[in-house]
């Protein structure tokens, strides 16, 4: 499904809508909280007749106020608008979250961005939004203004699992202890990662594990090591392999990469646009003293991946 994406680096520009039902978020992971929010936000959309705008930051406001920090990301800008195409989502609006942004005051972002810009006629929002300068703004302030500028608020709940508010954060924490079962749980798919695979330097084809390398696009991944993964994308199922996010210690590499070595598969990937899903852990990602020590490695890892499916 196509998605209109509207970039805005400066926070000036005016989105081509005459009104609309948004909600506001970084959405990082579109994750199952994300997923009741934007089903909400369709069917308004579908009720008033209305266009369905995400309005969104980039950088996320965590990361600028990080002050060069990374955060981990869970999808990267590209990512998160296919995640948002799949639930519907008619027009992303980019804001570019910088000092001046970060400086609006709370009004100011309701009359300025909400109401000149954006037009908005219904604006869905989660029970614990904070907006404006130092998060002044709140849901008792959007309410009372809708009433005086002409559009109405709708708040929803938090999506509760196992007793707990579903977050990015949580997710970031279980990916973090390689909890997949309760990432997936709490985004209502596997984690996974998409990118197109580049050209390397072909250090895993001398080793005797060619590998279909992926730039990340991002600071700090929220998975780091050996996984066992699948590759979709290329056939009608998930192809087994394993996987390595990191820097490659052991041959001096500085920039984190995503390589996976499918097994017994001889095509050429280069240009392909692919999805890793990341099933199991097998360890962290370690430097070693030689080349040999490393290949003896991924013959062990190589055969663990292939008895987590069986081959």
């Amino acid at each position: 499904m196509s998605i209109h994406i509207i970039r805005n680096r400066n926070s000036a520009l005016k989105p081509d809508v005459s009104g609309c039902v948004a909600t506001i978020g970084n959405f990082d992971g579109v994750h199952r909280g994300h997923q009741a929010l934007l089903q909400l936000l369709k069917d308004r959309s579908c009720a008033l007749q209305l266009p369905s705008v995400v309005l969104t930051f980039e950088p996320q406001p965590a990361e600028f106020f990080a002050k060069g920090v990374p955060v981990p990301r869970l999808t990267r800008f590209r990512e998160k608008v296919y995640h948002l195409s799949k639930m519907g989502v008619d027009k992303v609006w980019v804001l570019r979250f910088d000092a001046a942004l970060a400086a609006l005051t709370a009004e100011s972002f309701i009359k300025d961005i909400l109401c000149k810009r954006l037009k908005i006629k219904h604006l869905i929002i989660g029970d614990d939004f904070r907006f404006g300068y130092k998060r002044q703004g709140d849901v008792a302030l959007l309410k009372e203004a809708g009433e005086r500028l002409g559009f109405t608020v709708e708040v929803m709940p938090s999506v509760q699992i196992e007793g707990q508010r579903v977050s990015s954060t949580r997710i970031r924490q279980a990916l973090a202890v390689a909890d997949h079962a309760l990432a997936k749980h709490l985004l209502g798919r596997p984690y996974s990662m998409l990118g197109r695979v580049v050209y390397g330097d072909q250090l895993g084809r001398q080793l005797g594990f060619p590998t279909a390398n992926i730039y990340l696009h991002r600071k700090e991944t929220a998975v780091k090591g050996i996984y066992v993964v699948r590759l979709h994308g290329i056939a009608e199922t998930g192809l087994p392999g394993v996987a390595n996010v990191g820097t490659r210690p052991t041959v001096g590499g500085t920039r984190t990469l995503l390589e996976v070595h499918v097994f017994d598969f001889a095509k050429t990937l280069y240009g392909r646009q692919v999805e890793v899903e990341f099933c199991k852990k097998l360890r962290d990602e370690v430097r070693f003293d030689s080349l040999d020590l490393l290949k003896a490695q991924m013959v062990i890892d190589a055969n663990e991946a292939r008895d987590y499916f069986n081959l």
